[in-house]
């Protein structure tokens, strides 16, 4: 049975853009799809023009395609859970956030400034076809010693981006979970207050 990974349409509370909506996260790529130099631009700029605290831009970003060694130093930081599907993207991505400046100088909103750029990122690969999947699950310390990053250079995430591909293609552990419905707590859980 092939499991479909284009019908995954949040049901939503409220109209969404048909972008929001139909975002999604997958573990299938196309292990043949690559990303090309125009493709890449866009993602990076989208990332680029994402708000930023004081317009400090305290993110910074590795972006490595399949078979390349930066590629390879990425997924041997990932956590088991993974490895197995995220090998096939067309690009992994470390999303840094500089949490201090030269000075010394704590960037309270490091943190929060990476996450909107990687946010405008997936928002742009969806416009373009594509999809990502963000990852927690790696070895920061590992990904800091591979690119020779400084202290203050912390990796929050690693992204995956690719063209989705059918569940099938997924070792079994995880084809349920492609295909199972998608589900956010109601807003009635999320909004502390509503004046």
């Amino acid at each position: 049975m092939t499991l479909l990974t284009d019908d995954r349409r949040a049901e939503t509370s409220a109209p969404l853009h048909d972008l929001l909506a139909d975002r999604w996260s997958p573990r299938s790529f196309d292990p043949a799809y690559e990303a090309d130099e125009e493709t890449v631009a866009a993602l990076l700029e989208a990332a680029r023009w994402a708000p930023s605290a004081a317009n400090l831009q305290a993110r910074r970003f590795v972006v490595a395609r399949r078979g390349s060694e930066a590629f390879q130093a990425i997924t041997d930081s990932l956590a088991e859970g993974n490895r197995p599907w995220a090998v096939d993207a067309s690009l992994l991505v470390v999303t840094i956030a500089l949490t201090t400046s030269p000075e010394g100088k704590p960037f309270r909103w490091a943190d929060y400034d990476a996450g909107q750029a990687i946010a405008h990122l997936t928002v742009q690969a969806h416009a373009l076809g594509l999809h990502v999947h963000q990852m927690g699950g790696f070895d920061p310390e590992a990904l800091a010693l591979a690119f020779d990053l400084p202290d203050e250079a912390v990796p929050v995430t690693v992204t995956a981006i690719g063209r989705a591909a059918s569940a099938d293609r997924l070792p079994e552990r995880y084809r349920d979970r492609e295909s199972a419905p998608r589900t956010r707590l109601p807003l009635s859980e999320l909004v502390l207050v509503r004046d």
